[in-house]
Parts: C-alpha cells; structure tokens; sequence
C-alpha cells in the first residue's frame, strides 16, 4: 500500500508538473493590482506579443486599469500592432483603439526624445524577446532604460520567457567598434537571460552604453514584476503559454531557436536561403546549386553533438528566390543542452565550402559590415573567411562565455 500511495503521490506530482503554466509579468502585476503603476502616468513599449495568456493586449490591460493613466506608446521595430514590415521605418500616430498616440523608437529616433516622453511618470515594457543578441527588442529595451534615466523617469520590465532557456550562452562579446543596433551590449551573442535579468545587468554593470557603445553609462530607476514559475531549463513549449510572433519571421518558438543556428549566414543574402520567404524561417540552409544527398552526408561526417540532419526540397513564396527550386537540409536538436547551436550554421558553411569552393560567401562584399557587427567582431570573417573551418573560430567564438556565466548569476531571478 506505501508503495502503491508513493506511485500515487508522484503521478499527481507529474501530472500538475506537465499541466502548470508561467504566469508572465503583465499577469503578475494586474494580481498586485498594478501596485507599481497606481496613480502615475504611464508610457508603454509593446508589439502583439504583450499579451496574457488569454491574448489580451497589455495596452487594453493597462487602458482599462483602475488609478492607472496610460498615456501613450512607444512602437519599436514592426510597430505597437505589428503592422510593419522587418526594417520597415515606424511612423507616429495615433492608436485607433486607444486614441493616445504611439511615437516612433524605430525610425528618425531609436531611443525616446525628451519630447516623446513628456508627461511620463514610469515607462512600461512588455515584449516577448527571443534571446538573441542581434535581435533588436533588448536594444531598444536598454535604449529606453538610457533615455529615461536621463529625463529621471523609472522604467518597470514586466518580464516573459527567454525561449532558449536560461542556461544556453554562445558568442564572444560584442567588441569596441562593432556596436549596432544589432549589437548593442557587451554580451555574448546567446545571454541566457529573460528582458528582466537582462534589464538589471546592464544597469548594475555599467553596460548601458548607448547605440555606439562609447557613451557614459546610465542607471535608471528600475523595477521588474517577475514571472512566476518559470525554471532556467525551460524552453518557450514548457511554459504552457501562447507564442505571439514578437515579428514576422519568428512564427513560432522552433523559429526563435532557429535564429541564432542560422541567422548570421543569413546575412549573406546571395549565399544561403535559411528559410525566410517559406514556412520553416531559420530552420533550413538551401540553395539551386546544392545537391542535398551530399550536403546531408557532408554534415553526417562531422558527427555534430544534438543536432541531426534531414534533406529537404521546397520553393520559398517570396523574396529574392521566389519559386525557385531549393535543395539542403534541415535541421533538428536531438540535445538541445549539449547542442553548440550558434555553430550550426558555420558547420554548414564549411561544408558548402568543402562541396562547392566556387560558392564563397565572403566575396559578397556588400554584407561583409553587417556580417562583422552581427558577430560584434572582425575575427570571425577573418579568420573564418580564409578556410571556412569552424575550428579557426570556435575557441575565439566561446572565449567569453564562462565570465558571462559568472557574472549574469548575480542577477538571476529563477533558479
């Protein structure tokens, strides 16, 4: 019977496991009665991915919020509503459902004027990331954080889900001379944080630097409403919640996976087609010329640690390629832990380059810049670029990864 009981007792155990659900920040703040917010005008920064669980928009939740007084917007790239295009130039104007009016943060301004943020008491930001660095959602986060601790305006993080965990770091940090918009911080290009330890990171180690990372740091006055139950090995599918495209190519959490496997060789616009403009963006590398049987036999042979290959044959709908046949591979994470996910993609350039030296993505000068500041380093094409070998880069590639691992553990929210 004690056996029998004990067999009991860990089923119900496992059963409320698999059935619990993260509770992201926006929720957690409405059960404290937005404690935070209550009596202050509040700017908020969101897209279509601020969303409880019953896809209810943070802006209608906080519109209607009782002693809170949202003010206005603040749409980054792809707008509040999601309505732009990648790269497409965010406009101001006002919200339809609302009436308050949404400035622009990705277009003539990437980080607030005085002007846009008059009349704030807090500014708000709830949007889902996909914990990449050259993903621009945490540039703009860290550049409001930088605007509004000059105007001494408190910022508050409602904090979501990292969807490649917690524990995952990858990438050199982003070096002097190579910060962008897409490389904004001094982190590694996976920083296994969510916005939230991300947000005090940089505030408490002097990384809030500005776009080109040479201004004086700046601390705002920063407040996070934590998730409640979300673990570091917790990929985005654990969290039982719904996945929102924070942008158009990023459809699902297999997609923001993706991005950082594929998303540097797709810098190379000529080169690779990685999926985007067919239905499995940052999941494939394809192109005319390649025979897929060798491709896949090619990458067999390097015996890859969690990752498995599969042939695959498709037309993309849009885009420079359209309706032109493709051949490659895709790719699966058989171990995602043990997987090295960013070198994926330099695994299938060396490979390329071992079955078609006359196809070298480094002769395509035009991406060579964007190429660099996407990595936050020149090593990478230099070195790289001379034999195509992944061992040419991998030790430079994870020499900051064990520091950052230190040093991001003091700002751990979850376990």
């Amino acid at each position: 019977m004690k056996i029998r009981s004990l067999f009991i007792s860990l089923a119900v155990l496992f059963s409320a496991s698999a059935f619990a659900q993260v509770k992201p920040g926006i929720e957690v703040l409405a059960e404290r009665g937005f404690d935070v917010l209550k009596g202050k005008k509040v700017g908020l920064v969101t897209n279509p991915s601020g969303v409880d669980r019953n896809l209810r928009s943070t802006i209608d939740i906080l519109f209607e919020a009782p002693q809170v007084k949202l003010v206005a917007l603040y749409g980054p790239e792809h707008g509040v509503r999601g309505d732009v295009y990648a790269g497409g130039k965010v406009t101001d104007y006002k919200d339809p459902t609302t009436g308050l009016p949404v400035y622009s943060i990705y277009g003539k301004y990437r980080k607030p004027s005085p002007a846009m943020l008059k009349g704030i008491d807090v500014m708000v930001y709830d949007i889902q990331d996909v914990g990449s660095r050259s993903y621009t959602f945490i540039s703009t986060m860290g550049l409001v954080m930088r605007a509004c601790a000059e105007q001494g305006i408190e910022v508050v993080i409602l904090d979501r889900p990292n969807p490649l965990g917690g524990n995952k770091v990858e990438g050199c940090y982003t070096e002097p001379g190579f910060h962008s918009f897409v490389s904004e911080f001094k982190i590694p290009y996976i920083y296994g944080l969510t916005p939230g330890e991300l947000a005090i990171l940089l505030n408490e180690e002097g990384l809030n630097c500005g776009e080109k990372g040479d201004e004086k740091p700046l601390s705002c006055k920063l407040t996070v409403i934590p998730m409640e139950g979300w673990h570091r090995d917790m990929r985005y599918t654990d969290t039982k919640l719904p996945w929102i495209l924070p942008s158009p190519q990023i459809p699902s959490p297999d997609a923001a996976i993706g991005y950082p496997s594929a998303g540097i060789a797709g810098e190379f616009q000529n080169y690779l087609n990685i999926g985007v403009g067919y239905t499995l963006p940052f999941q494939v590398f394809a192109a005319e010329w390649i025979d897929a049987d060798k491709l896949k036999a090619r990458l067999d042979s390097y015996n890859l640690t969690g990752v498995a290959f599969r042939t695959i044959h498709y037309k993309p709908f849009f885009g420079n390629l359209a309706g032109k046949d493709l051949n490659g591979v895709q790719y699966f994470y058989t171990d995602y832990e043990a997987a090295n996910v960013t070198l994926v993609q330099f695994y299938v350039m060396q490979a390329v380059g071992e079955l078609y030296p006359d196809h070298n993505p480094f002769l395509e000068e035009g991406r060579l810049r964007m190429f660099d500041i996407v990595c936050g380093t020149d090593f990478v094409r230099k070195e790289f670029g001379k034999r195509l070998r992944v061992e040419d880069i991998e030790s430079y590639w994870m020499k900051d990864v064990e520091d950052f691992k230190a040093l991001s553990r003091k700002y751990y929210l979850y376990k």
